[in-house]
């Protein structure tokens, strides 16, 4: 499957930026999958800007 790097970075909301990963989603699912951890594009741009990828944090953000 070919990679569609720079149409992904259109819609890339991380801001970590020295990130090797970004805008290649598969490899950074598995990365923070791998530390039990949600991507960027899972959060608001408020709550992506705190770094806490957490799970715990997701749900907390999610259930109100």
């Amino acid at each position: 499957m070919e990679c569609k790097k720079n149409r992904n970075l259109t819609y890339c909301n991380c801001t970590y930026e020295p990130c090797s990963r970004k805008g290649i989603c598969c490899e950074c699912i598995a990365y923070h999958r791998s530390l039990g951890e949600l991507p960027a594009c899972y959060f608001d741009e408020k709550a992506e800007r705190t770094y806490d990828r957490s799970i715990e944090n997701f749900v907390r953000l999610n259930s109100r």
